[in-house]
């Protein structure tokens, strides 16, 4: 189980080998929101998302000659290419296992990182066997994407560069809202706050028809997504939230938030407009919960983590066509 001391080691590991991203703000936004409101660009980290966190923790903290041999992944995308680039850092192999449907931004982004990608049909195929087996074979170590204490330790960083951030603008109190899959960001920053930033409260933000969160924080137990795929918030589907991140959101975070495709869309548009940053669908859901449902915030700052800005041009292209609604 990842506590604060695996966070902090964590973070020594990664030391200076990846950025340390800005806290954004703008006026517009924080007049749509009606409170103040600040964007953690993690879309700027390297690889494009904060993935790259619990990537370098985990391959970091594998013993050399384990680690020789080389690792495995699966992902949509942006854990994907967290651990490739780790994996490339470290000199040893990665293998990766990608959805065919992943956008291809994200599979050509991993291929330029040295990974061997494999793509599976996430409808029909188990990808958990196929990653056993391709481990087993060729003695990979398994680096989950989300249910592994190194990985929750590593995406943890964020947090304490959050509160770290926030205590030097004078921010005792807020709402940290983070689009959620399977909880390994989010449990990770709740974990860093209780510890350095007690004032400041994780929120879980999810796509709505994939809110498995937000229904297992209200139900008090894990529950499950009917399905697996059909969101352009590609990044944060998941089947259900981890076993290991569970216990942690239930324990420290409020109720989860969800928001519409649409007003994802238009979030997206409005960082580009009034911040000049690119966010894909399912980075920005924690940006739409702070503009479009002031309703659920109980605080009057509001901190959204923009986790990751891996998007297909087409795709940014029909965000930024609500541009003109958005600026009515």
């Amino acid at each position: 189980m990842s506590d604060i001391d695996m966070i902090r080691a964590a973070r020594a590991r990664i030391g200076d080998n990846l950025r340390r991203t800005p806290l954004l703000s703008a006026p517009a936004l924080d007049d749509i929101a009606g409170r103040r409101v600040l964007l953690k660009a993690e879309c700027l980290q390297i690889t494009g998302s904060f993935k790259a966190r619990g990537g370098w923790s985990a391959v970091s903290a594998i013993a050399p000659e384990i680690r020789a041999r080389g690792v495995i992944a699966f992902s949509s995308g942006n854990h994907a290419q967290g651990v490739a680039h780790a994996a490339r850092e470290h000199g040893v192999p990665a293998v990766i296992l990608m959805p065919k449907d992943a956008p291809r931004a994200k599979i050509d982004g991993t291929r330029a990182l040295g990974a061997e990608v494999v793509l599976f049909d996430r409808e029909q195929d188990d990808r958990d066997a196929m990653g056993a087996e391709l481990a087993q074979a060729r003695g990979l170590t398994l680096i989950k994407p989300f249910d592994d204490a190194l990985v929750i330790a590593g995406q943890g960083t964020l947090g304490l560069e959050l509160a770290a951030q926030a205590a030097s603008r004078g921010i005792a109190e807020a709402e940290v809202l983070v689009c959620c899959g399977g909880g390994g960001l989010t449990s990770g920053v709740a974990l860093a706050l209780e510890a350095d930033a007690p004032g400041l409260r994780a929120r879980s933000c999810e796509p709505e028809g994939f809110d498995d969160v937000a229904r297992s924080l209200a139900a008090g137990e894990i529950c499950r997504n009917d399905r697996l795929s059909g969101s352009i918030c590609d990044a944060i589907v998941t089947p259900q939230p981890g076993n290991l991140t569970f216990p942690i959101l239930k324990r420290l975070c409020g109720p989860g938030l969800v928001v519409t495709e649409d007003e994802v869309l238009r979030a997206m548009a409005l960082a580009f407009r009034h911040l000049r940053v690119v966010i894909e669908p399912g980075g920005a859901v924690s940006l739409a919960a702070a503009l479009f449902h002031p309703e659920a915030l109980g605080s009057d700052t509001v901190i959204a983590v923009a986790t990751g800005g891996n998007v297909d041009p087409a795709l940014y292209a029909r965000a930024l066509e609500t541009l003109p609604e958005t600026m009515a």
